[in-house]
C-alpha cells in the first residue's frame, strides 16, 4: 500500500500545483489541436521529482518529457484536459498510473477544479475520496450515455464515422475534454461508457485501474505496443462492454 498512498498524496499536490495557474498559465502549441502550458511541464517535473526522491528504481513515462518502460512504471499526465485548463474551463486533472510487469496496478486522478480525488488499486475497490464508486447498472445502449474522446491522431472521418455508429446503436454521447475524467465518470456510474480510438497510456492507465475496480470492463489497452503508442479504448460495465465493442468495431 506504499506505492498507493504515495500516489493519491502525490496526485492532489500537483492538482493544486496545476490550479495555481488555472487559466493563465502560458500556451504554445505542440500540433494541430494540441496545447500544452508551462505548467504541464513544471507539474511534470514536480512529480517525476517525487516518484525519482522516494523510488529511485522505478521506472517513468510523461506527456511531456517521454521516458522508458520497466518492470515497476508510473505512467504521468501532468494536465490531461489541458484545452479546457488553458481557456479556463474548470474540467482538468492529474493522472498518475502505476504498472508492475506491464499490468495496471494503481492509480490516482486529481480533479483539482471539485477538489475530488479518484484512487484505485487492484483488489482494494475504486474511490472518490471516501466514497466507493461503482459502473453504471444500465443494461441496454438505448439507455446509455458513451463519452467520445477526439484527437487529431486519427483522420475526422473516423471521428464521425464512430459518432454515427454510436448514435446508430441507440446510445447517446457526449465530449468533455479529458479522457482521464471521462474514465472517472464511467467509475463512478454518471456515464455508461468512455470510448476513443486512439488514446495514449498516460491518458488512461490510472483510469482504467478505476474503471475495472468500479465493478466495469475496459478492452485490452495494453496489447500489443499500447504502452508506448497508444491504442483504442472502451471502457463500460459488464453488460454494456460486448455490445459497445461491437457497435464501434474495437476488438476486446
Amino acid at each position: 500500500m506504499d506505492r498507493f498512498d504515495f500516489c493519491r498524496a502525490l496526485a492532489r499536490d500537483a492538482g493544486k500545483l496545476a490550479h495555481t495557474a488555472f487559466g493563465t498559465s502560458a500556451t504554445s502549441m505542440k500540433g494541430r489541436h494540441d496545447v500544452v502550458t508551462a505548467m504541464d511541464r513544471e507539474v511534470e517535473r514536480f512529480i517525476r521529482a517525487a516518484i525519482d526522491k522516494r523510488y529511485p528504481q522505478d521506472a517513468i513515462i510523461g506527456e511531456e518529457d517521454g521516458g522508458s518502460d520497466g518492470e515497476r512504471l508510473w505512467l504521468i499526465d501532468p494536465i490531461d484536459g489541458t484545452a479546457n485548463y488553458a481557456r479556463g474551463l474548470p474540467r482538468y486533472c492529474v493522472s498518475i498510473g502505476y504498472l508492475e510487469h506491464g499490468v495496471p496496478t494503481l492509480g490516482a486522478i486529481y480533479d483539482p477544479s471539485l477538489d475530488w480525488l479518484y484512487a484505485a488499486a487492484n483488489g482494494c475497490g475504486a474511490w472518490r475520496d471516501g466514497t466507493r464508486l461503482a459502473v453504471s447498472p444500465c443494461a441496454e445502449l438505448t439507455a446509455a450515455t458513451v463519452e467520445c474522446g477526439w484527437s487529431t491522431r486519427r483522420s475526422a472521418a473516423d471521428y464521425t464515422a464512430l459518432i454515427g455508429r454510436i448514435l446508430g446503436s441507440g446510445a447517446a454521447i457526449r465530449r468533455a475534454g479529458s479522457g482521464a475524467l471521462g474514465l472517472c465518470d464511467v467509475a463512478a456510474g454518471a456515464v455508461e461508457a468512455y470510448c476513443e480510438l486512439h488514446i495514449n497510456a498516460w491518458d488512461c492507465a490510472a483510469g482504467i485501474v478505476l474503471v475495472r475496480e468500479a465493478g466495469g470492463r475496459t478492452n485490452e489497452f495494453f496489447a500489443g505496443n499500447g504502452l508506448l503508442e497508444g491504442n483504442p479504448l472502451i471502457a463500460t460495465n459488464a453488460a454494456l462492454c460486448d455490445k459497445l465493442a461491437e457497435a464501434v468495431g474495437i476488438p476486446l
